[in-house]
């Protein structure tokens, strides 16, 4: 079995679930932004607590 095939059953296995892949999921924007506001939040408290005294 190659490497293709096997990336081609999965796809196909994954697509296939819940509902032949028409089920409603978030929003990528959603998804995206709250992905950015916890990364800036994190960089913001690192940043907050890493100061030269």
């Amino acid at each position: 079995m190659s490497l293709h095939s096997t990336a081609t059953q999965m796809i196909t296995l994954a697509a296939e679930g819940e509902g032949g892949g028409n089920h409603p999921s978030l929003s990528p924007y959603l998804t995206g932004g709250g992905a950015l506001f916890v990364l800036l939040l994190l960089l913001w408290i690192t940043t907050r607590f890493n100061r030269d005294r």
